[in-house]
C-alpha cells in the first residue's frame, strides 16, 4: 500500500475547489461522464493505430446509484490507468494546475477559466466526503484503487478488478443527499449527456443517443431524418419550417442544425432554445454571444469544439473563434433564405407569416444581413375587393415598379402604403385601393420598429399607414379642393363638429371630396401615431408619449348630399344630436371611441330611431 501526500502547498486547496469549482454542483456528473468518454475515445483512437489489442467488447459507460451505501459510481471501460499514471495524472498533474488556479484566480471569475487546468475530475469533492478511483489499465498490470477523503493525504493500494477501465465512487456528503434521488441524476445526465458519443446507462437503460442528426454529413440525412431530430430535442412543438445543417472544419469547427420554429403573431416568442455543445457535451442555452441576437428565435443544435466547455459572457466576447462562428451562422441563414426564395418562392411565401419576424429583426440588427435580405424581403398585399384569396407579394423592388407612377410623392420618395389591421381600416383600404394604391400588411410584433429602421436604411423609401390622411392626402398633401358649402356653412359645420372629448386632441377640416365618399373621416397623423405605438416600447421618453392625447383629424365631406339636409335642420338639438353622431361613427373606425363616450353613442343612436 502506497500512502503519501498531494504536492500542495496552498493548505485550503479542497474548500477552494468545493466552493469555487463550479458555481452549480450538478456539473460533477457532467465533468466525470466527460472523463469516462474521452477513456473510452482514446481506447477506439489506440486500437484503430494498433496500440490496443484485442476485441474492445461492450463500451458502455455506466452509472449506478446505491441509496443504501450513499454512493454514485460512473464506470467506463475505456483505457484505465496504472499505478504509475494515477500518481502522474490524479496527484500531480491535477494538483499542480489547481495550485496555479488557486494562486492566479482567487477572487476572480474562477468559471471561466476552470477548463484551462484540468480539474474536472475534482469536481467531485464538490459533492462527496470521500472519493474513490478504481481502475485497471488496457496494458499489462495490476488494478490500483486511490482513496482521498478531502484533505491533501490520498491512499493508493493494489486491488482486484476483472475489467479494463476506470470506476469512479463517489460517497456523497450530507449536505449533497439531493444528488441521490434516481429523478435527479436522471434529469442531470439527460440535460448534460443525451447526445454523448458512448452509450450511456442508468439503472440498465441507456439514456442518450450516441449518433445524433448534427453528427452526421447532410448526405446521409433524409427530411424525415431532420423532422424526428427536432421532435427528439422539442417533443411538444409543430414540425419546423425548414432547417440548416452546419459543417464547418475551417478556420473553426462548428457543426449543428438550426430550425425555424413556426410563430404566429399572438405566440409568446421564445428565446434560448439553442443548445450549445463542446464534442457532443452539453454546456449552455444561452448562446447570445455565439448566435446572431435576430437569430435567437431559431431552435436546434450547434457543437463546436472551439469554445470549450467552461464559458462566460466576457470570455465570449472576447474570443474571435465566436465571432467567426457568429458571422458564419448570419451568412449561411442569409444563403438558405435567398435560396428558399429563388428556387421555391411559393412555399416561401406560404411561410411567410413565421418567416417575416427572422427576417425583418435581422435587417432591423445587422447591416450586411440587411443588404442580403432586401432582396427576399416580401410586402403581402391586401387583395382588393372580389379577388381571388391567393395572396400577392412584392420585394421592395417589386413594389417600387409596381407602385411609383402613382405612389411617388414630390420629394421624389415612393411611399409604402400599409396597414397595421386589416379589418379595422377596410375603409381606408378600400378607399386608397379605389384610387389604384397598392396597400400592404405591417402587421407583426416587430413592424413599428421595423418601418422606422426602413426609412432610415432604405433610399427614398417612406411609409403612410392608410387611415394617416384622408386617401386624396395620402401621398401628396392636396390642399385646395372646392366644396358646395358657402363659407359660412363650412364655418357652421367646423363648428358643429368642434367636440370638446376627453383623452383626444382634434382638429376639424371641410373638404370637398367625392360625394359618394363618406360624410366625415377620422385620421391620425402618421408622426404622433407612430410616437404613441412605440410608446408601448420602454425607454425615456415611452411615459412622455403614451401619456399624451390621441391626435385626431376630422375631414368633414362638404359634398357629401347629407349636410344639405343637416344644415336646413331648424331644430338645433336635432342637428347638434346628428352631427355628433357622424363624428362618433368617424372615431369609432380608429378604435377611439371608449368608456362613457361610446356608451353616449349607443344610447343616443337608440334614441335618434
Amino acid at each position: 500500500m502506497q500512502k503519501g501526500s498531494i504536492r500542495v502547498q496552498t493548505e485550503n486547496i479542497f474548500p477552494i475547489i468545493k466552493k469555487f469549482l463550479y458555481s452549480d454542483h450538478e456539473i460533477f456528473l457532467r465533468e466525470l461522464v466527460s472523463n469516462a468518454v474521452d477513456a473510452t475515445q482514446k481506447l477506439k483512437t489506440l486500437s484503430s493505430l494498433g496500440e490496443a489489442k484485442g476485441d474492445l467488447g461492450d463500451l458502455n459507460i455506466e452509472i449506478k446509484l446505491d441509496t443504501t451505501a450513499k454512493t454514485i459510481t460512473i464506470s467506463d471501460k475505456g483505457i484505465g490507468m496504472t499505478g504509475e499514471e494515477v500518481e502522474k495524472y490524479i496527484n500531480q498533474v491535477a494538483f499542480s494546475g489547481a495550485e496555479e488556479f488557486v494562486n492566479k484566480y482567487k477572487g476572480q471569475n474562477e468559471n471561466a477559466i476552470i477548463g484551462k487546468f484540468g480539474l474536472g475530475f475534482y469536481s467531485a469533492f464538490m459533492v462527496s466526503e470521500k472519493v474513490a478511483i478504481e481502475t485497471k489499465s488496457f496494458k499489462d498490470g495490476a488494478a490500483v484503487r486511490w482513496e482521498c477523503d478531502g484533505s491533501p493525504e490520498y491512499a493508493l493500494t493494489e486491488t482486484t478488478k476483472e475489467n479494463r477501465g476506470t470506476d469512479i465512487i463517489l460517497y456523497v456528503n450530507e449536505e449533497s443527499k439531493e444528488f441521490l434521488e434516481e429523478g435527479r441524476i436522471e434529469s442531470i445526465l439527460k440535460k448534460f449527456c443525451r447526445f454523448l458519443p458512448v452509450p450511456i446507462t442508468f439503472n440498465g437503460e441507456q439514456i442518450n443517443n450516441p449518433t445524433p442528426a448534427w453528427t452526421k454529413k447532410p448526405s446521409e440525412l433524409t427530411t424525415e431524418d431532420y423532422q424526428n431530430f427536432y421532435k427528439e430535442l422539442y417533443p411538444y412543438n409543430e414540425p419546423p419550417l425548414f432547417w440548416i445543417h452546419l459543417n464547418v472544419d475551417y478556420p473553426f469547427n462548428l457543426t449543428g442544425i438550426l430550425y425555424f420554429p413556426k410563430i404566429k403573431q399572438s405566440y409568446e416568442i421564445q428565446k434560448d432554445k439553442i443548445q450549445l455543445y463542446c464534442n457532443q457535451v452539453f454546456v449552455t442555452d444561452e448562446v447570445k454571444d455565439i448566435v446572431p441576437e435576430f437569430l435567437m428565435l431559431l431552435q436546434g443544435v450547434i457543437d463546436s469544439p472551439d469554445i470549450p466547455l467552461n464559458v462566460s459572457r466576457s470570455y465570449l466576447q472576447g474570443d474571435p473563434n465566436v465571432k467567426k462562428i457568429n458571422n458564419h451562422i448570419t451568412k449561411k441563414v442569409a444563403d438558405k433564405l435567398e435560396e428558399i426564395f429563388n428556387k421555391e418562392r411559393a412555399e416561401f411565401e406560404k411561410k411567410w407569416e413565421s418567416l417575416g419576424l427572422f427576417v425583418k429583426y435581422g435587417m432591423m440588427t445587422d447591416d450586411k444581413f440587411l443588404d442580403r435580405a432586401t432582396k427576399f424581403h416580401v410586402f403581402e398585399e391586401v387583395p382588393t375587393a372580389g379577388e381571388a384569396k391567393e395572396p400577392k407579394f412584392y420585394t421592395l423592388e417589386e413594389y417600387r415598379l409596381a407602385a411609383e407612377t402613382l405612389q411617388k410623392n414630390k420629394d421624389g420618395k415612393l411611399v409604402v402604403l400599409y396597414t397595421t389591421q386589416p379589418v379595422q381600416q377596410d375603409a381606408y383600404i378600400k378607399a386608397a385601393q379605389a384610387k389604384g394604391y397598392i396597400v400592404v400588411k405591417m402587421e407583426t410584433l416587430v413592424d413599428a420598429a421595423f418601418i422606422n429602421q426602413m426609412e432610415m436604411k432604405w433610399s427614398n423609401v417612406s411609409f403612410t399607414r392608410v387611415d394617416a390622411d384622408i386617401a386624396d392626402n395620402l401621398i401628396d398633401k392636396q390642399e385646395n379642393s372646392d366644396t358646395v358649402l358657402s363659407a359660412e356653412e363650412q364655418e357652421k359645420l367646423k363648428t358643429l363638429f368642434d367636440l370638446k372629448l376627453p383623452d383626444l386632441q382634434m382638429t376639424v377640416e371641410v373638404k370637398g371630396l367625392s360625394p359618394e365618399a363618406a360624410p366625415v373621416v377620422a385620421t391620425r397623423p402618421e408622426l404622433m401615431r407612430r410616437m404613441k405605438d412605440m410608446a408601448a416600447v420602454s425607454g425615456p421618453m415611452a411615459s412622455f408619449y403614451a401619456n399624451m392625447p390621441d391626435e385626431v383629424l376630422l375631414t368633414v365631406n362638404g359634398n357629401h348630399p347629407l349636410y344639405q339636409k343637416i344644415l336646413k335642420q331648424e331644430d338645433l338639438v336635432v342637428q347638434e344630436k346628428t352631427v355628433k353622431n357622424l363624428a362618433d361613427l368617424a372615431l369609432l373606425s380608429q378604435g377611439l371611441l371608449k368608456g362613457s363616450s361610446l356608451t353616449e353613442f349607443i344610447n343616443r343612436s337608440v334614441e335618434m330611431m
